[in-house]
């Protein structure tokens, strides 16, 4: 139940910040009892979760092929400042969380207003990349990299400044991954959004639909739950994550797990059009996949108090091995068998976006640094998210390239490549994450208590 208390004496905000609603504290273990939010508060709380998961597929998918096909930029000089720009934002981001932890330490009020500056920035940003007013290739890459830079570091604020957010309202573990499952299922309807927007409406819509959401977003925010703060003393010690050996375990798992997850994105296209010959159906697979993860949050959450944060994700990585074997049996024009691959693989997804992040919400509250390290911890979690992609292509990409395939090859031995590296790799990596979740932290006495009933 949410209720409406005042400040502790104590907490800086106290002076700037209006009375709000938060949720009352909650035990750090998964008790009987938790703060549930309801549907009102995880709206509020996650709907700025849509427009961040909206930007990110027309800047890493459709800005690209816009700049090569429209402008006639150079794809080997735009992927290198794609890259550096990519390199730079993952880089930024373990400051961008100390940042994040000064201002909620200073006041809500402070948080609020870099968010709104960010969101603003991201706006302009996102515009001004896809209406460029340069001509040329050179100011053409100046003006793309320099807007790339800012829009993607401003992002970056906004990410996580939502993240700490929501780490911040405690909870047990079911309370914690409610929270979780309310920003990433709102992201997931961004993601479904912005991959039909740009094609049926063209990208001035596109750009209007998004500054409006990131607007509602950030007023949605202003009635969300209020964050839990430690004294401003407390807050402002520094904290290192590397320090805490849980959250050593925890995101070496991550990274193994995200990489496996990131392969089979990077190849999906190549799969369905050369070795399904299904080119066609892309948009319902696309589509099949993320409403699976969507529809999925739900059941993944009502059943964290029956078996835990752990066992769930275990549980989720092993669909994902299940359906990965089933795509490696596939054939050409198997439209059945795939879509179902879609949905199982999705349904797994849920997982991976839902509980993770509790895990490590229950790490910053185990270590004793609620209120004032969030930031510190998101940052690194968010350059582990970025370098599972530069791995993912630097791992899948090279090893089918060495095996003899290339886009639009049907051979039978380019074909075999691809499918080691879309089905089979994926597989080895997520057994070897279940490894590790198993090893290092099922096992480990850092982990969360198991729910007893």
């Amino acid at each position: 139940m949410i209720v409406r208390v005042a400040p502790a004496p104590h907490e800086h905000a106290a002076a700037n910040d209006p009375v709000v609603r938060v949720p009352p504290a909650a035990p750090t273990g998964p008790g009987p009892e938790s703060a549930l939010l309801g549907a009102r508060d995880g709206v509020a709380y996650g709907a700025l979760g849509l427009p961040l998961a909206f930007v990110a597929l027309p800047l890493y998918v459709v800005l690209p092929n816009h700049y090569a096909s429209t402008f006639g930029v150079p794809l080997a000089a735009l992927g290198a400042l794609l890259l550096g720009a990519r390199l730079l934002d993952a880089v930024a981001d373990p400051l961008i969380g100390r940042w994040a932890d000064r201002w909620f330490a200073h006041s809500l009020r402070r948080v609020l207003l870099a968010a709104a500056f960010a969101a603003l920035i991201v706006a302009l940003g996102f515009h001004a990349l896809f209406f460029p007013t340069v001509v040329g290739n050179g100011p053409l890459l100046i003006w793309c990299g320099a807007f790339l830079a800012v829009t993607y570091l401003a992002y970056s604020v906004l990410s996580v400044v939502h993240q700490s957010w929501g780490a911040r309202l405690g909870g047990d573990a079911a309370q914690r991954t409610r929270v979780v499952a309310w920003r990433e299922g709102l992201a997931l309807v961004g993601v479904l959004s912005a991959s039909v927007l740009p094609s049926v409406a063209g990208l001035g819509v596109t750009s209007a639909v998004f500054a409006l959401a990131l607007a509602i977003g950030l007023t949605w925010l202003l009635s969300a739950p209020r964050p839990i703060a430690a004294s401003a003393e407390k807050s402002l010690r520094a904290v290192s994550p590397w320090a805490n050996a849980a959250f050593r375990r925890l995101i070496a798992v991550f990274v193994v797990n995200g990489i496996a997850s990131a392969v089979p994105a990077t190849l999906v296209l190549f799969f369905i059009r050369d070795k399904l010959a299904l080119g066609a159906y892309e948009p319902l697979f696309l589509f099949s996949y993320f409403a699976a993860g969507a529809l999925s949050m739900p059941l993944w959450v009502r059943a964290v108090p029956r078996f835990g944060l752990a066992r769930l994700w275990l549980a989720g990585m092993l669909l994902a091995i299940a359906a990965f074997v089933w795509a490696a049996t596939l054939s050409s024009g198997s439209l059945a068998g795939y879509l179902a691959v879609c949905v199982a693989s999705g349904l797994a997804l849920g997982a991976d976006l839902a509980l993770p992040s509790a895990l490590l919400a229950g790490v910053i509250q185990r270590a004793g640094h609620s209120g004032r390290s969030e930031g510190a911890y998101f940052g690194w979690w968010n350059f582990a998210i970025k370098l599972n992609l530069a791995l993912a292509a630097g791992v899948a990409l090279p090893l089918l390239a060495a095996f003899g395939y290339a886009p639009g090859a049907r051979d039978d031995a380019a074909l075999s490549a691809l499918t080691l590296a879309y089905c089979l790799l994926p597989c080895a990596l997520k057994l070897l994450a279940a490894a590790l979740l198993w090893q290092l932290w099922m096992r480990s006495p850092h982990a969360e208590p198991v729910p007893t009933s």
